[in-house]
């Protein structure tokens, strides 16, 4: 591509990075913090496509033409803006339950248990849940309601288990933290449907399938359906 096409393509990825960063479509493929270094990537790239067509439109002296001769290049290199366009105009899904039933248990041993706070049903997310299900074997849980929100994915044998994308960076390196469910279980639950549950602490669990890594279980008494959060993965486990 010559350097005016070039200068379009720096354009359009620099304008989708920003309007992925300026809304809540940044969510989809990064971490909340680094928003910031998103919008500088996207300036900077702007910044790049200006500086090449003022290089192209600036004055040349005789020798700098090349001999007068223009190169065309093949006009199929355009089909390079193509996935640009999916970018600024096709919002991808978030990552589900197709993804955290094919992938194991991303559960890590938390640095320590920090004493709960009072509330009845005490919000907590599926990571901190978990973690202190199967590394505090349940000691802060018990005698505790608690309020857990995810979605919900199916295995091979329609088990339901609550689920949360963990995040380090971004959506390529998420990693599923599940949570299984038993008790007062709605009859139909559809895969990936966002849903809260209020349960209490439950000694049993099973291994992941995919690595043999620990699921606990939560004995749900009551849930309802919800909207997707803003942020689909959970930042919490690593800070």
């Amino acid at each position: 591509m010559n350097r005016k096409a070039q200068a379009i393509v720096l354009l359009l990825v620099g304008g989708a990075v920003l309007r992925a960063g300026f809304t809540d479509l940044y969510l989809r493929y990064v971490k909340a913090g680094l928003r910031p270094l998103l919008l500088a990537a996207g300036v900077v790239l702007i910044a790049a496509a200006v500086a090449t067509v003022w290089y192209e439109r600036r004055p040349r002296d005789a020798g700098d033409a090349d001999g007068g001769h223009a190169h065309r290049e093949p006009r199929v290199s355009w089909l390079l803006v193509l996935p640009l366009f999916a970018l600024i105009l096709v919002a991808p899904p978030a990552l589900g339950s197709y993804t955290a039933m094919h992938t194991g248990t991303a559960l890590q041993r938390p640095w320590g248990f920090p004493d709960l706070p009072a509330g009845d049903p005490l919000p907590l997310n599926v990571a901190d849940y978990a973690g202190r299900a199967v590394y505090d074997h349940g000691r802060s849980l018990e005698h505790r309601r608690v309020e857990i929100t995810g979605f919900v994915a199916l295995d091979g044998h329609g088990a339901p288990y609550l689920v949360r994308m963990a995040l380090n960076c971004c959506a390529a390196d998420a990693q599923p933290v599940k949570i299984g469910l038993t008790g007062r279980i709605p009859p139909v639950l559809q895969p990936d449907t966002w849903l809260q549950v209020i349960g209490t602490y439950t000694r049993k669990r099973t291994k992941d399938p995919v690595g043999g890594g620990a699921i606990p279980y939560l004995e749900v008494s009551r849930s309802r359906p919800v909207p997707a959060p803003r942020d689909p993965y959970d930042e919490s486990w690593n800070g």
